[in-house]
């Protein structure tokens, strides 16, 4: 069975900086693109950025230049380096990790880290 837990999200004012970790664990998977979505109060679920195996980045326009998506392949793990936050970026972080895993392609979500921005 695999799991996908994200951590390092709180409360931080606005300008300041935060890093989230997601991690995928299990046994005989492999880590294709993992990314990162965000779902504000009221408002649907939006891709954040996401990575893959080789590297690859995209984000979306609301965080391009602020945030910063990277991986550990060896640790199945993808960061999210969040800078000059806004109170805009409020929101449930949920990491999305592409697996295949007993040759079948899926995709796992992990439980969501809460991110507020406030003064």
């Amino acid at each position: 069975q695999v799991q996908v837990v994200e951590s390092g999200g709180g409360l931080v004012q606005p300008g300041g900086s935060l890093r989230l970790s997601c991690t995928a664990s299990g046994r005989d998977f492999t880590a294709h693109v993992m990314g990162w979505f965000r779902q504000a109060p009221g408002k649907e679920r939006e891709s954040v950025a996401h990575i893959t195996r080789g590297g690859s980045r995209e984000y979306s326009q609301s965080v391009r230049g602020r945030f910063t998506i990277t991986r550990d392949n060896a640790k199945n793990t993808v960061y999210l380096q969040m800078n000059a936050l806004k109170d805009e970026d409020t929101a449930i972080y949920y990491c999305k990790a592409a697996l295949t895993t007993a040759g079948v392609l899926g995709d796992y979500w992990g439980q969501g880290t809460r991110v507020t921005v406030s003064s």
